[in-house]
């Protein structure tokens, strides 16, 4: 199913932002929205976009692998996204993500057993004086967790499921 089909009145708002000449600015808020009910990006909506808004599939991965917030595979219904680049490991981000790693009994990149999270590893997110810190990902959008302990991240983990369960 294309994106102007599923999506009909979002993708033409999208489009009027933007004159004719420069749709292809257009390119992000499209890959938004069509990674809004997968959770991810498929092939098919690459090809999509790159045909609505005239330019290559190549330019529109570009775009999605430098990004974080943009994910070409299915993870969980949370992503957790810990920002490691060197400001924040020097304020234990490496040791955090580890022993994230340990008590979800999963490796950075990997999705719990039970589907609902998905813990990665990216780079900078403009809070460094705070980490360890990272920023969930999910049906309630993007929210960022500051000055985060593994026990506080446990805890918002099982809160993030609890209500997860209650929405079903």
């Amino acid at each position: 199913m294309s994106l102007e089909k599923t999506y009909p009145k979002e993708v033409k708002q999208i489009l009027a932002k933007y004159p004719p000449e420069g749709k292809r600015s257009a390119v992000m808020p499209l890959l938004f929205l069509a990674q809004r009910e997968p959770g991810y990006i498929t092939k098919a909506a690459i090809e999509d976009i790159a045909q609505i808004l005239d330019i290559t599939t190549t330019e529109i991965d570009a775009v999605i692998t430098f990004y974080t917030l943009y994910h070409q595979e299915q993870g969980g219904k949370y992503r957790i996204q810990v920002c490691n680049d060197l400001p924040c490991a020097l304020r234990g981000a490496d040791k955090f993500l580890e022993d994230l790693c340990e008590n979800l009994a999963i490796k950075v990149g990997e999705t719990t057993p039970d589907g609902a999270i998905t813990l990665e590893a990216v780079a900078c997110l403009a809070a460094c004086n705070n980490a360890p810190m990272f920023q969930t990902q999910g049906p309630d959008g993007i929210k960022y967790h500051e000055n985060m302990t593994v026990a506080k991240t446990l805890d918002l983990i099982q809160t993030l499921k609890h209500a997860g369960k209650e929405a079903e």
